[in-house]
């Protein structure tokens, strides 16, 4: 069995703006795992500030194609009406 492999779309400043994209390509079945650093080490909140403040967002290498396309038109502000 393969292991899912996972890369780099984008990083995001903001926890908030990280988890509207996560939701809009959830919408078109696309996984997405959020990573963000927290300061301190094992610091229980993430920080809104700085560099702390950056989230990096991974989708399946499978999907990463069809997952920057959307993400470009998402930032673009074309995106269609509807997911598929």
């Amino acid at each position: 069995m393969s292991r899912l492999k996972w890369v780099l779309l984008t990083e995001i400043y903001g926890r908030l703006n990280a988890e509207l994209v996560q939701s809009l390509l959830n919408a078109y079945a696309i996984d997405v795992k959020l990573f963000q650093e927290a300061a301190g080490g094992n610091f229980a909140y993430p920080t809104y500030v700085g560099e702390f403040a950056k989230v990096q967002l991974f989708v399946p290498y499978n999907k990463f194609n069809e997952a920057k396309d959307i993400f470009e038109n998402y930032q673009n502000g074309s995106m269609e009406n509807s997911a598929s």
